[in-house]
């Protein structure tokens, strides 16, 4: 089975409640179950007594309103592990760049947990949706990758998630699960199972989380080409999790996509340009690519008013132009509402 079919089969066993398990291979699937112990051992379990900082708070001092609320879940990728200042977790690095971009104040509530797995999900959504969520931001899958979840249990779980997001009018953001097969501790023949089971769960991902109304963003970038050539300074102590410089790689790619689902970018941005290799794809095979292809943003789309084709969902795939690195601010407790005379709050559309 091709890796589309693959992908498309998980998506749909998780939505039927199946195991998928046919889709992986029982044989890959147990090799996976005990490499996966010996990169466990490897890379280390992350430490009880390092507690990322709480990036929770006011981004965007001086700014117009209404304030950008902003919802980050997921696991130690969300939530910063390894960086020991706030300014370099990815929760500020995104606050502090869609505040600059949007000029809007944002107000950021952080709700991701080290060592989480997609089926803790549930929890970080029913908190965040008290906060009454604009945007949300999901890093959700290498745990599940390295815990040998089964894939179809993963999607099942985000897919939920998202529908849960979705349903109380919260746009979703989410970055797909990352290629481990560029993690130093995983050794042969681990990496090229990880990369394949990382590929293929990053792709019913993206083909779930579409189908439930949110957006994806391939994070296979971030640990691919730019981690591989400088992996001493992209990854953390630990060379699995990512360092502050890794971090702020790992924002500067989700920034625009959020930018996109709020409806704030440029004019000259909003349709897909062919030139740049975007366009208008089957959502399968347009995961696929998106998975080996840095950066890429999938989301849903109309052909002809049209919602489905014969190979199913539209969707547009684009490679959003990425912002320079905005100064990252450390969070305010209280919301400063003083903003410039000359200033105009830009309106959420979508």
């Amino acid at each position: 089975m091709g890796t589309a079919g693959a992908a498309r089969k998980l998506a749909s066993a998780a939505a039927f409640g199946g195991g998928g398990l046919s889709v992986l291979g029982a044989g890959l699937y147990g090799v996976l179950r005990a490499e996966a112990k010996l990169a466990r051992r490897a890379i280390g379990e992350p430490s009880a007594g390092h507690r990322p900082p709480e990036s929770s708070g006011w981004y965007g001092r001086g700014r117009p309103g209404p304030a950008i609320r902003l919802v980050l879940l997921g696991d130690s990728s969300a939530a910063g592990y390894g960086v020991d200042r706030v300014e370099d977790t990815p929760g500020a690095q995104l606050a502090s760049g869609i505040a600059t971009q949007a000029n809007r104040r944002v107000h950021l509530r952080e709700f991701a947990k080290v060592g989480a797995r997609s089926s803790d999900l549930a929890v970080q959504v029913e908190a965040a949706l008290l906060t009454e969520p604009d945007i949300a931001v999901i890093l959700i899958g290498a745990n599940d990758v390295t815990h040998s979840v089964l894939p179809s249990q993963s999607v099942q779980h985000l897919a939920e998630g998202v529908r849960l997001l979705r349903e109380e009018g919260c746009t979703v953001v989410v970055g797909t699960c990352p290629d481990l097969g560029t993690i130093k501790p995983i050794a042969p023949p681990l990496k090229q199972v990880a990369r394949s089971w990382s590929r293929r769960l990053a792709a019913a991902q993206t083909i779930a989380v579409v189908e439930e109304g949110g957006r994806t963003v391939a994070l296979a970038s971030i640990l691919g080409p730019e981690f591989a050539a400088a992996p001493a300074v992209l990854f953390g102590p630990d060379q699995f999790h990512p360092s502050a410089d890794g971090y702020k790689q790992l924002a500067s790619v989700l920034i625009p996509s959020c930018l996109a689902a709020l409806g704030l970018i440029p004019e000259d941005e909003a349709l897909p340009e062919a030139y740049r290799g975007e366009g208008v794809l089957p959502v399968a095979a347009a995961a696929v690519r998106a998975v080996k292809t840095p950066g890429t943003e999938l989301g849903g789309t109309e052909v002809s008013g049209a919602q489905r084709g014969l190979r199913g969902r539209w969707v547009e795939l684009r490679h959003r132009r990425r912002h320079p690195h905005a100064e990252v601010e450390s969070p305010e407790e209280t919301e400063d509402t003083e903003a410039s005379p000359d200033q105009e709050p830009a309106a959420i559309d979508g």
